[in-house]
């Protein structure tokens, strides 16, 4: 058995001392380590939600949509409300808006969003096929992922406190980001 392993079991296997899931242990160590393994939670989320939307998109008739394509044809299905790039950067949480309009750009061109210019701004709204397109999503996420997840014993309530604190930790990472482009 390596050193390296050895060390891991003593670590994880007979300490007493709460077993550390995380992607970097650099990150992990000291005071506040546990923000380390809420973050590679996030990460492996990450990865599975937009492994989700596609997939889940691809099954409805959507294929070669990213994830930030779905994100934004969604959005802008959202009320059936015309929305601007600006507001769809703004819900999102974008800042690189030229990714969005790439994506615009794309969901346009898949004739799955309308446009409409007034003046100096542009108006998105989904066509008939995007409508479409989103409704077919939301009876396969239904039976999918909903179905599953409210069997599972996951109820509304607990959805709702986890949103909540995603959104109040989202606003501790933003402010976070603007005092580190300070130094």
């Amino acid at each position: 058995m390596s050193a390296k392993y050895q060390r891991y079991l003593d670590l994880t296997v007979t300490s007493s001392a709460p077993r550390r899931i995380v992607s970097s242990r650099h990150l992990a160590e000291g005071e506040g380590w546990e923000m380390s393994e809420f973050e590679y939670g996030m990460i492996i989320v990450h990865n599975a939600f937009n492994r989700w939307m596609q997939r889940c998109m691809t099954a409805a008739g959507g294929a070669d949509l990213g994830p930030l394509d779905i994100l934004v044809l969604h959005h802008v299905n959202h009320r059936d409300r015309e929305k601007r790039l600006s507001d769809i950067c703004f819900l999102l949480n974008i800042e690189d808006m030229h990714t969005v309009n790439y994506a615009l750009r794309k969901l346009m061109k898949a004739d799955l969003l309308i446009s409409e210019k007034r003046g100096k701004e542009v108006f998105y709204s989904a066509s008939q096929e995007g409508q479409q397109l989103c409704d077919r999503y939301r009876e396969i996420r239904e039976q999918c992922l909903l179905e599953p997840l409210l069997q599972g014993g996951i109820d509304g309530d607990q959805l709702r406190a986890v949103a909540s604190f995603l959104r109040t930790l989202s606003g501790q990472y933003d402010q976070a980001s603007r005092a580190a482009a300070s130094l």
